[in-house]
């Protein structure tokens, strides 16, 4: 058994697309309209195209336990997910020129270095590195 699709919810997919790929640097992998205003849309990291997708998911348009979850979860400063890194801090500074927000500054947690952005979609990211 192994992970291929994890969804991040999202409050726009358009602007979830432009910012995962403009801004972090995923690519988009797949497209496909489902209704009039949902679409089953997916990127991938660059570095492995064939790896894990995540679909950015318009659920807290549709479901609105889902909108309470993912508002619950901003509201308590909680990360809706994370992603690994490299250097936590070279993608912080790159990030912040690139007018990303964040709510954590790099900060070392023991064996882990992290850092918490806005994806302007209704969710903290959470940015990691082990050290």
């Amino acid at each position: 058994m192994r992970a291929r699709v994890i969804s991040i919810m999202v409050l726009d997919q358009e602007k979830a697309l432009r910012f995962y790929t403009e801004k972090l640097g995923f690519v988009k992998k797949v497209d496909m309209p489902v209704s009039e205003d949902s679409r089953w849309l997916t990127v991938v990291s660059q570095e492995d195209p064939d790896g894990p997708e995540i679909l950015l998911e318009p659920a807290p348009l549709h479901f609105e336990p889902a909108k309470v979850f993912q508002k619950s979860l901003v509201d308590a400063g909680i990360p809706y997910t994370q992603f690994e890194c490299d250097d936590v801090q070279a993608e912080y500074d790159r990030l912040l020129a690139l007018g990303v927000e964040f709510s954590v500054k790099p900060t070392e947690m023991g064996t882990v270095k992290i850092a918490v952005l806005d994806d302007t979609c209704g969710n903290y990211i959470q940015l990691v590195q082990m050290l």
